[in-house]
């Protein structure tokens, strides 16, 4: 009986840290429902794993995260744009997360887009505390409800499928890092002229065994011992 009532609270625990990144935030206020500009996937907010997506254009989106019904949201270079948790979530798990974009090739929409083009990082969040990586609390997005980023101002206008991603390292020791990731559809009206680097693929952004994927936050890792995987963030 004891056993059972411990598994059932196992249970009850890792959903609830399971998550979704379902409603676009602009400038700090939330703009229509959830889903309306973000991709809704198939598999609610439950997590993906390394042996399903690394190599697998679920990578993108997550799965089921098709081109179709959403709507394509108006922004500026310069806005601040976020991406709040569904079910009044936050973030409890420790691990990093990123914001991709991928400018939707010219003639296409983005909501016709599959994100089969390149990609550059836009934004990353790790660790506030490097010294402490084996610490849920280090991490800098712990018990937050959402990621934010800025849009650079050097950005080229167009449409982009922004990718919003946490990686969960709870699990990672047994190759079984947890990934979220949603799509949001923005078309940016900007002035400028960057060129976005380093471009990377998705999937090819990742590989299973990479330090900051297999990550043993158990293990007493040494100080300033976690390496953020995937390409460098764009700097302008």
């Amino acid at each position: 009986m004891k056993t059972a009532a411990l598994t059932a609270l196992l249970a009850a625990s890792l959903a609830e840290g399971h998550y979704i990144f379902s409603q676009l935030i602009v400038n700090g206020k939330a703009v229509g429902q959830d889903y309306t500009y973000i991709r809704k996937n198939s598999n609610t907010y439950m997590p993906s794993f390394p042996n399903e997506v690394i190599d697998s254009p679920d990578l993108r989106c997550n799965k089921g995260a098709k081109p179709g019904s959403t709507q394509t949201y108006d922004v500026n270079a310069g806005d601040k744009i976020g991406f709040k948790l569904a079910y009044n979530e936050f973030i409890e798990h420790p691990g990093p997360g990123f914001v991709y974009m991928s400018r939707a090739p010219d003639g296409t929409g983005v909501a016709a887009y599959d994100g089969s083009g390149d990609w550059f990082k836009a934004y990353e969040i790790g660790l506030c505390n490097p010294g402490s990586p084996g610490n849920d609390g280090s991490w800098c997005s712990w018990q937050k409800d959402r990621i934010e980023f800025t849009i650079p101002n050097e950005i080229p206008a167009g449409e982009y499928l922004v990718r919003v991603e946490h990686i969960g390292l709870h699990e990672a020791f047994k190759d079984r890092a947890q990934f979220y990731m949603e799509c949001a559809q923005l078309r940016v009206a900007s002035q400028g002229t960057g060129t976005p680097t380093p471009l990377v693929k998705i999937p090819g952004v990742y590989k299973a065994d990479d330090p900051g994927i297999k990550f043993d936050k158990w293990n007493n890792p040494k100080a300033n011992s976690y390496v953020m995987p995937g390409p460098a963030v764009w700097k302008p």
